[in-house]
């Protein structure tokens, strides 16, 4: 399916979050994908997903996650751009994020081309943003790559973990990880998985063997190929039999 894109903004209590828009090109209406970008910003990499989600017929918004204390930042996978991209996800506060996620939801509901179905997925940061997204917000579908940290403290350090708000999760959830992540460990993926069957949601975690943190991004050391093309595959089925009216 052709698509085309364009940078767009959100108002979060009247502050402009820039956000990357990709969608079908031929008019009608879609489901919408709410993208949740990596430490390194909305940069090529998370365009091109957007760009390839959108091919699939979803409506996608790739929202600035940093857009209050990094606004516009382009990261390149090398130790520099990791060392910059940490330091901003420090500064993340749980409830500034909830609100940042709530507003891309809403705009993504508003839109004239969108139905109510909407997802969410994201990678590394964004994995955990988008869990976070899943447990606040009537998400149909949600896949979390890699998401670090849902199994620690809350972003900032302040509120109930994001692990905790597990139980609030409404629509389907995959998790995606690698088993040699040296960023999540194999007892957090437990937890996750624990919490997930504890709390009766509709689940699926996934973890590639031998492979590590990154693997989806074929710009970072740890791509995989198998392991990337096995979860497009899970991450379209989930979101064809989900997010359709």
């Amino acid at each position: 399916m052709e698509t085309k894109s364009e940078r767009a903004a959100v108002d979060v209590d009247g502050q402009a979050m820039h956000a990357y828009l990709a969608r079908p090109e031929q008019a009608g209406s879609y489901p919408g994908v709410l993208l949740c970008m990596e430490v390194f910003g909305v940069n090529a990499h998370v365009r091109s997903v957007a760009d390839r989600v959108a091919a699939e017929g979803y409506v996608v918004l790739a929202p600035d996650l940093f857009h209050r204390t990094g606004p516009g930042v382009e990261l390149g996978y090398d130790e520099e751009g990791l060392a910059k991209g940490i330091e901003l996800m420090t500064q993340v506060r749980a409830d500034e994020l909830i609100a940042d996620l709530a507003a891309a939801h809403g705009a993504l509901r508003a839109r004239p081309d969108t139905t109510e179905r909407i997802g969410a997925m994201g990678f590394c940061f964004g994995g955990h943003a988008a869990y976070l997204a899943a447990a606040t917000l009537p998400v149909a579908a949600t896949a979390s790559f890699y998401g670090g940290g849902i199994a620690g403290p809350a972003p900032g350090g302040t509120g109930p973990s994001t692990l905790d708000r597990t139980p609030s999760i409404q629509g389907r959830i995959l998790c995606l990880f690698g088993e040699n992540d040296d960023y999540i460990p194999a007892d957090q993926v437990a937890a996750i998985r624990a919490r997930l069957e504890e709390s009766s949601i509709d689940h699926d975690v996934v973890v590639y063997p031998g492979v590590g943190h990154g693997f989806f991004c074929d710009a970072r050391p740890d791509y995989d190929e198998a392991a990337a093309t096995d979860a497009w595959s899970r991450v379209t089925g989930l979101f064809a039999s989900e997010l359709a009216d």
